[in-house]
């Protein structure tokens, strides 16, 4: 099954026109011709049977035979994480949390944060191409950058983490995750979070966990935590 992304699709479609670069995909390279059916999603949970009624390279058509929407997530999981310094291993975050299950990405500019800036829209085609390889409907959502102190401000949540590399006492990740209730998790950069970022998610009310016995890289340590979601809530 090859599962193809159109965001602008809703329940009450009745046809659809892929654009030139799709079109061309269907028809030249997966070979498709007029009466064969597509799965399409628009990243919202619906999963659509389409029927190609136009089969050119240029401009291919289909109408839509069925629509069904399938459950989210059993849980709800957002990653505030601050970008990589090499931004391949951001990338392949992305990529590997999609595919494991996340609901939602913040990249987080922290004090000893050695990448500030990043491509939304690289990141973004990083998120559609990995939902759609691992033949899911739902899209994580992508936020534009933010703040570290901002962000505390901002976002409040029933089960707030924080994962830092100081030696503190912590809880087990996966001992302080708890059923039907929204997690958000911080997760610095190389150079882990500052002392003061540390003592500022605490006074905003986030836990500190341990995600192993080991020092992991950030993208590494993002991971883990979403695996460990995924593992006991999923």
């Amino acid at each position: 099954m090859q599962l193809f992304y159109t965001p602008s699709l809703t329940p009450e479609s009745q046809s659809f026109v892929f654009d030139k670069k799709e079109s061309a995909h269907i028809v030249k390279v997966l070979r498709k011709s007029a009466g064969e059916t597509l799965q399409v999603t628009n990243g919202k949970g619906n999963l659509f049977t389409a029927q190609i009624t136009t089969a050119n390279p240029n401009r291919c058509a289909v109408e839509m035979v069925a629509c069904q929407t399938l459950p989210p997530l059993p849980y709800t999981l957002h990653m505030a994480v601050a970008p990589t310094k090499r931004n391949e291993r951001m990338e392949w975050f992305l990529e590997k949390a999609t595919e494991i299950g996340i609901t939602e990405i913040t990249p987080l500019i922290c004090a000893r944060s050695e990448r500030k800036k990043i491509n939304l829209k690289r990141y973004q085609r990083i998120l559609q191409s990995a939902m759609k390889q691992s033949l899911q409907v739902y899209l994580p959502k992508l936020n534009e950058p933010v703040d570290y102190a901002l962000f505390l401000a901002q976002n409040s949540g029933e089960q707030k983490f924080i994962a830092h590399c100081e030696d503190t006492q912590k809880k087990p990740f996966k001992d302080a995750i708890q059923p039907e209730l929204p997690l958000v998790i911080l997760i610095g950069p190389e150079g882990d979070f500052s002392p003061e970022e540390i003592e500022a998610a605490l006074q905003h009310q986030y836990r500190p966990v341990s995600l192993g016995a080991h020092r992991l890289r950030t993208e590494t340590a993002a991971l883990a935590a979403c695996h460990t979601v995924s593992l006991f809530l999923g």
